[in-house]
């Protein structure tokens, strides 16, 4: 076990003193407490610190030794303090940011830039999944922050929507004949969005006769684009293809509502970095809202 900071300081003040009473009396507390300190100190050094004598109290050859290390243990205790404290007042540190991919090709865009200008020490790592492992991710501490789709509640987490979006079925505006009902669906099946969807389609009057899947919608918008097939997309993701535009497939296409949200731990230290990572991400992407 190691002994706290106050037991150090109490067994230095003693030593400078040679009293007890007098010591207890500079460090504002009874003289059994300090008493009861440096019995502590003495268990856990298996070795007696200090003898009494006519004159007052004397430090032992341990406690002597142990005199030295306790001024450059608490030295060191202040340093690693000033150095914290430091840390939490200022803007800096590294973080690391978690989203899907297309999610982070539509959103980081927005605040990034701006984190990285404002804050000059400020450093990031990014990691791209699907938004539920980027959810369990900031649970198990392996990312600071997550800009996720749909997340589920979590004791553990502070979740703050920050806009919303629309997954529906998108064609090319100028439609080829595989665009047309009985043609291609591309889409990722691994989406909950997708499978909510497909459940939709399935049980009204909408026809595929094949599929095309794939885990990236940059592709299958591409796709779309270039007239392969239906895709199954958020709006934001269809409405960054570039050159062509996308339309929706049908004039009333079942639809997903997807949420945006930031989500981060409850019991993420609140430094100055963290809330400003926090603020720049809210006020900057709430907009798209």
């Amino acid at each position: 076990m190691l002994p706290s900071a106050s037991d150090l300081q109490y067994f230095l003040e003693v030593v400078q003193t040679g009293n007890i009473s007098r010591a207890a009396e500079r460090l504002g507390i009874t003289q059994p407490s300090l008493s009861l300190s440096i019995k502590r100190l003495e268990e856990v050094l298996g070795g007696q610190l200090l003898v009494r004598t006519k004159t007052g109290v004397h430090a032992t050859h341990l406690g002597l030794k142990f005199h030295r290390q306790s001024r450059q243990l608490l030295d060191q205790w202040e340093r690693i303090r000033a150095e914290a404290l430091s840390t939490e007042n200022e803007i800096k540190g590294n973080f690391t940011i978690g989203c899907h991919p297309s999610v982070a090709i539509y959103s980081l865009p927005h605040f990034l830039p701006k984190l990285l200008v404002e804050a000059p020490e400020l450093e990031f790592s990014l990691r791209h999944n699907l938004s539920r492992k980027i959810t369990e991710d900031v649970t198990s501490f392996q990312i600071d922050f997550g800009l996720v789709v749909n997340p589920v509640q979590h004791p553990d987490l502070v979740i703050r929507e920050l806009f919303k979006d629309e997954v529906t079925l998108w064609k090319c505006a100028k439609a080829s004949s595989l665009q047309k009902e009985g043609g291609v669906l591309i889409f990722d099946p691994n989406l909950l969005q997708s499978q909510a969807l497909l459940k939709k389609v399935k049980r009204g009057s909408l026809k595929f006769d094949r599929e095309i899947h794939s885990a990236n919608l940059e592709v299958i918008s591409s796709l779309v684009a270039c007239g392969a097939g239906i895709g199954l997309l958020p709006t934001r993701v269809a409405q960054q293809v570039k050159g062509v535009k996308l339309v929706h497939a049908y004039s009333n296409p079942p639809t997903f509502l997807d949420r945006i949200c930031l989500v981060y731990r409850a019991d993420s230290p609140k430094t100055a970095a963290h809330q400003h990572i926090v603020k720049v991400i809210e006020k900057t992407l709430k907009f798209m809202g």
